[in-house]
């Protein structure tokens, strides 16, 4: 008898402990800053009216003090310029490029939810969110390629979006030919 007390208090500690941890990490996921649209005023309006009907925010990285997640660079080729957004809709994220600035001609990719880059941030036992992206070129296309290996790149004439998780690792897509490539970033 009174092994199965302590053992079900053991199981109330333990359910109870499992319980609160998940709701750290899940009241961290709901607290996690998103910005509207709006707040990037370098934005084309058109792009902002398009994420602002899809209830697009932007989640901001804890480790970045200015507004982030919004990037411009020539992904399809040197002569045009697009537009990426790290796009949040109800706690899941993708990027998506606004090719040559159209809100007609949009890709998505790399959706996942935004409580995949969560992660402890300090001493404390803090939770943040931690994922951002960046325009990369050819030079750190291939330095990271040299440094980590896998799949050759194909030849590099334009730029690349770096899609990072904070102090982790990052991966780089890149379109060729048509589709996105993803290659090795930062680790």
């Amino acid at each position: 008898m009174k092994l199965s007390i302590t053992l079900l208090f053991f199981l109330i500690f333990a359910l109870s402990s499992l319980t609160n941890a998940q709701d750290k990490w899940a009241r961290a996921d709901r607290e996690t800053v998103r910005l509207p649209p709006a707040a990037f005023l370098m934005l084309p309006k058109r792009i902002i009216s398009y994420l602002q009907l899809r209830r697009c925010t932007i989640p901001q990285a804890f480790i970045e003090q200015a507004q982030h997640n919004v990037i411009r660079g020539h992904f399809a080729n040197r002569k045009q310029v697009d537009w990426a957004v790290l796009c949040s809709r109800n706690r899941v994220s993708a990027i998506l490029i606004f090719w040559n600035g159209s809100t007609k001609s949009v890709s998505e990719i790399e959706k996942s939810a935004d409580k995949h880059f969560l992660q402890e941030v300090d001493g404390n036992g803090s939770i943040a969110f931690s994922r951002s992206i960046g325009v990369v070129g050819r030079a750190y296309i291939m330095q990271h390629h040299r440094w980590y290996g896998g799949r050759k790149p194909p030849k590099i004439s334009h730029q690349g979006i770096d899609d990072g998780f904070a102090e982790k690792a990052s991966s780089v897509h890149y379109f060729y030919s048509g589709r996105w490539l993803t290659r090795s970033g930062a680790d």
